[in-house]
């Protein structure tokens, strides 16, 4: 029986609290003030324009690799390879530019494009190998996705180490300018309210894929046919829906998404391919999706405040309580979820059930 609304959100806030509340635990037994450590996190992630400018940008790759898990867990297929094709997307989108697949005096209207379809492709790659593999040989896409994460950081760790090394040190050159994903900030001699503001276009384009992703689940005939296959895939059999054909192009949409990730967070933040792009974006998807409960709408707020939680836990000591809270959080939602769909009854012994 499915959940009604409010019942849902109770779930949701009640995971959070209990999080903060263990979190709060943790940080008083190492001889910190729970209070002021939160009250100093939500300071340092919304205190001000600037701040939240920084917020935005962390999110803005939260966002994509949320909606990759949105559209593979609708369908119950369960990528954990979103930082796979994560890295795989900023790979894809840095070989247009050092290949170069387009030359550095190329304009950015084309430049960047390119770098979205090449990162996007990417990605949907690293995205089709594990949904082939499940779709005609039953391979677990748990153990195949997970596995692919970290090939997929080794590959880039090659070019990064040796064929696309500056210097020998472990990062690219640096992206020509007409690779970067325009700033708020580089409109600051126009409008100076924009100085120091590093918003990108990143996070306009990852509000408009949340919105074709809702599109394309509740509103086309596609989207009908993956939620009745992650429904019920004996009626979406009998009703002539092909599970393996859908099966392949929902883990390559999965993976086109978490790989435009990729590419947002290189072309927009660091403009160079190099070994530490991600803090584990795509693990926190998979938890700011089921916070969301698979809404593609919702996942926009949800990636902002994870997006505060990651930037704010740089600024407190010890630095691991934001993933301590985030993993809290995820396990809080499984184990409610288990509780609501099974039920439970205690039974004295030698009592008949």
């Amino acid at each position: 029986m499915e959940q009604p609304a409010w019942l849902s959100l109770i779930i949701t806030l009640g995971a959070v609290a209990i999080a903060l509340f263990f979190g709060g635990v943790i940080l008083r037994l190492v001889g910190g003030d729970p209070i002021r450590a939160y009250a100093f996190m939500v300071k340092a992630a919304f205190g001000n324009i600037g701040v939240f400018s920084d917020t935005l940008v962390k999110a803005t790759p939260l966002i994509l690799v949320s909606l990759a898990a949105v559209v593979a867990f609708r369908m119950r297929l369960w990528n954990i390879g979103a930082e796979g094709q994560f890295y795989l997307g900023a790979f894809g989108a840095s070989a247009v530019v050092l290949t170069p697949m387009l030359p550095a005096e190329t304009s950015p209207w084309l430049m960047i494009p390119a770098m979205i379809v090449v990162g996007a492709l990417a990605g949907a790659l690293w995205g089709f190998i594990p949904g082939y593999l499940r779709a005609k040989y039953n391979v677990n896409e748990i153990i195949s996705t997970l596995m692919m994460n970290y090939i997929a950081v080794a590959w880039n760790n090659y070019f990064i180490f040796d064929l696309w090394s500056e210097g020998g040190f472990q990062m690219s050159p640096q992206f020509p300018r007409t690779a970067w994903l325009p700033r708020l900030t580089d409109y600051a001699a126009q409008v100076p309210a924009f100085r120091g503001l590093t918003i990108h276009l990143g996070l306009v384009i990852g509000i408009i894929a949340a919105g074709v992703v809702w599109w394309i689940l509740y509103r086309s005939r596609w989207g009908y046919e993956i939620r009745l296959i992650g429904d019920n895939p004996r009626a979406a059999r009998y009703a002539g829906i092909n599970i393996v054909r859908n099966t392949i192009l929902v883990m390559m949409l999965s993976g086109a998404l978490a790989g435009l990730g990729g590419m947002l967070e290189i072309s927009g933040v660091v403009h160079r391919l190099q070994g530490a792009i991600s803090p584990g974006y795509g693990f926190t998807g998979i938890i700011i999706a089921w916070l969301a409960k698979l809404n593609p709408i919702l996942v926009i707020p949800i990636s902002i405040l994870f997006g505060g939680l990651i930037l704010a836990g740089r600024e407190i000591q010890p630095s691991g309580i934001p993933m301590l809270i985030q993993g809290i959080i995820l396990v809080c939602l499984i184990a409610s979820d288990f509780l609501f769909r099974n039920r439970i009854q205690l039974i004295r012994v030698g009592q008949e059930a």
